[in-house]
């Protein structure tokens, strides 16, 4: 058995928050045996320990490659990824609500604040932002770039996902910038939170208020 990641203090602390979920909520997990990893294992456990602590809390674990059909359903291409998203009758209704890396570090307190959102099936948006997302006719895709010691990551991670929880056109993912470093060059990502929007086609800089993003967001879908 792995190390235990969560003390006992936060274990509690988790396990308190928990007690207000709605309704159920299912992680699915995608991990690789590949050495490059660099932290599959220690994402996988962290899950692992995060589960128990809810009745209504689902963990899928697959692998990637063995498990490539189901990876490419949810569109996951890389590893450790992982899914938040609804657990109904024992089916899976995925929101778009991806993580790419180890929620870690402040990353950890979006991921618990996304399960708590996915299971309120609220987004909590303001009226204006919800009605933009409804009338959204393309597809919008969200990148936001973060590290573990960003204090204000969380808010463009959490905001982006709760536009994919209101809007089935918006796809957010978390992406730790470390340990996809390729892929921070190629968006060049100097500072987090750096969101792209539509591959290059918009950039956010920073933790900006929610009408901000919806703006850039317009400029770039031409609405």
């Amino acid at each position: 058995m792995a190390e235990r990641l969560l003390d006992d203090q936060i274990v509690e602390q988790v396990r308190d928050v928990f007690s207000s979920m709605k309704q159920d909520v299912a992680l699915v997990h995608f991990t690789t045996a590949r050495s490059d990893c660099m932290y599959c294992e220690e994402t996988r456990q962290l899950l692992k320990e995060i589960a128990p602590l809810a009745d209504k809390l689902h963990l899928e674990i697959y692998d990637i490659e063995a498990d490539a059909e189901k990876a490419k359903a949810y569109h996951v291409d890389k590893a450790p990824a992982t899914v938040v998203a609804a657990y109904e009758n024992g089916a899976i209704k995925d929101f778009g609500i991806r993580y790419f890396g180890i929620p870690s570090g402040h990353e950890f307190s979006s991921l618990i604040q996304d399960i708590l959102t996915v299971s309120e099936r609220d987004s909590g948006l303001k009226p204006e932002t919800r009605e933009f997302l409804k009338s959204l006719t393309e597809p919008v895709h969200l990148q936001v770039f973060v590290t573990p010691t960003c204090p204000y990551c969380p808010r463009a991670v959490t905001l982006t996902h709760r536009m994919a929880l209101e809007s089935d056109k918006v796809v957010a993912d978390m992406i730790e910038a470390m340990e996809f470093n390729e892929l921070s060059n190629e968006y060049g990502v100097s500072g987090v939170p750096h969101t792209d929007i539509n591959y290059h086609k918009g950039t956010v800089v920073g933790a900006v208020p929610e009408e901000h993003f919806v703006a850039e967001i317009r400029r770039v879908v031409g609405m």
